[in-house]
């Protein structure tokens, strides 16, 4: 076998060596990039991996090019029609990033059948090639010449560029400055390199270029990539501080110091909220009328998050700066909706139950906007829910009209009050806790203080739901009417 290789080839393996190198080492750095985009590491694997597949197919044609036998005859043939259909396929990859950035509407579709059919044509071009010699052939030493139809083994190739020219043109406000000179630094660098080749054939230019520019391209998008995953990461610490804050500040709004009034004597007061997300719709309050009427209000806002917190912040202001005005609870309610109703473009609404108990008498008057039932317990009996009437929900109609009714709260009376994310917190099957376990979870510490009775619960709901997540916020009220002057 003669193995002497000729300047020409001995500079197209330095730059297969070369070009296998680098993509090699672009691949291993695809593989492990964890902040890439998952589809964006699929496409530079697979486009590394054609472009490896290609100067490696050139490389083994070289290798065996001038030796000769049936068997080499076969072998070259097979790696030069992998090498040009991969070539095609390079091409049309690119021309596929390209339109995807581009994105040009209805038409993108329409854009990627013709894709297709210009790839399908490519194949079967190659295919005929085979049988006719059409773009290049082997003499009987198994070397590689260049047919008379060489020229239109580019044909596929260069209308996909014309095309991406067109796209990079026509579309330039959706491209980066940086990752549009990629694409055209890849464009063009393989042109050149065509152009050269048909002046100096011996020397594979177009396998450099093609290599080059591939390296240059997946750093720019990798670059571009990193910036956009650094930036995320700033805003997502930006909005993890925001969010902690604006958590902070809502549960500050909150009563959450207790025992709640040390110097009275006549009850006994406690609540908890454990929202769902960072900040939630769900509020209680409790507050002195005057020296001897306590308010109480249980509520949930619509949604979650942000947007139900600050709604439920502004409820909460006007509930309680009505009931403070002296107003009963059916006034509070029909006053803080038509409030809440002038200007609400956001639909939402919120349910309220709000109660006033007289810390003399012990009798509670209440007024509830479609709330959960309260549950009261009467001194000498168990926890019961008092199926009250429902009005409209506050900030659903202008104008709706509210009623009230009266509960006695004799000395040793508790009223226990939620909302809906109690009875609806839900375990992994999707059952729901219902009111009929929240019942049977207060009858067993309803001889407790209200802050036993709601970890009661609380502990109740946690041990049904286990490991499934929270879905709704879990707020409650607990308070036990003691009597007047704590007797």
């Amino acid at each position: 076998m003669n193995f002497i290789i000729g300047w020409g080839e001995l500079i197209n393996i330095i730059f297969i060596a070369a070009g296998i190198g680098i993509c090699g080492l672009s691949l291993m750095q695809v593989s492990s990039g964890m902040h890439l985009r998952s589809e964006v590491k699929k496409y530079f694997q697979f486009f590394f991996s054609l472009i490896i597949i290609y100067i490696s197919m050139h490389l083994a044609r070289i290798m065996m090019e001038g030796q000769a036998g049936s068997g080499v005859n076969i072998a070259i043939h097979t790696v030069t029609f992998i090498e040009f259909l991969v070539s095609g396929f390079m091409v049309y990859l690119i021309s596929l990033l390209i339109l995807f950035i581009a994105n040009p509407g209805k038409s993108m579709k329409v854009v990627e059948k013709i894709l297709l059919a210009l790839i399908v044509i490519h194949i079967a071009m190659l295919v005929v090639a085979q049988f006719t010699d059409l773009y290049y052939y082997f003499d009987e030493k198994n070397v590689y010449h260049r047919a008379s139809g060489y020229v239109l083994s580019n044909l596929v190739q260069m209308l996909m560029l014309a095309q991406n020219i067109y796209f990079l043109i026509r579309y330039r406000d959706k491209f980066t400055r940086r990752v549009a000179s990629a694409l055209w630094f890849y464009i063009v660098a393989p042109l050149i390199a065509i152009v050269i080749q048909l002046f100096i054939t011996k020397v594979q230019f177009i396998i450099l270029a093609t290599v080059i520019a591939a390296a240059y391209l997946y750093y720019v998008i990798v670059r571009d990539q990193t910036e956009k995953y650094e930036a995320q990461q700033k805003e997502n610490a930006r909005l993890d501080t925001e969010l902690s804050m604006a958590q902070r500040i809502q549960a500050d709004t909150l009563p959450n110091i207790f025992p709640a009034f040390p110097e009275r004597k006549e009850f006994n007061i406690y609540a908890s909220m454990n929202p769902a997300k960072e900040v939630g719709g769900d509020f209680y309050d409790f507050f002195l009328i005057d020296p001897t009427h306590l308010g109480m209000v249980m509520a949930d806002v619509s949604g979650k998050g942000v947007p139900a917190a600050l709604f439920m912040m502004v409820s909460k202001i006007l509930v309680q700066n009505y009931a403070m005005m002296g107003k009963s609870p059916k006034e509070v309610l029909e006053a803080t909706n038509r409030q809440i109703c002038a200007n609400n473009r956001e639909d939402m609404f919120v349910t309220v139950w709000l109660g006033i108990l007289d810390l003399e008498s012990g009798k509670l008057t209440a007024s509830n906007a479609g709330h959960e039932y309260p549950v009261l317990k009467k001194p000498d009996g168990s926890f019961e829910m008092i199926k009250d009437k429902h009005g409209f929900v506050i900030g659903g109609m202008d104008g709706a009209r509210y009623s009230e009714y009266e509960l006695q709260m004799d000395p040793g009376a508790k009223l226990f009050l939620y909302t809906d994310g109690v009875a609806e917190a839900t375990n992994a099957a999707d059952e729901l806790f219902g009111t009929d376990r929240m019942l049977n979870a207060l009858r067993i510490a309803e001889n407790d203080p209200p802050r036993d009775i709601l970890g009661v619960v609380n502990a109740a709901v946690d041990d049904f739901v286990q490991e499934a997540p929270q879905f709704d916020d879990l707020t409650m009220m607990c308070v036990e009417f003691i009597g007047p002057q704590g007797e």
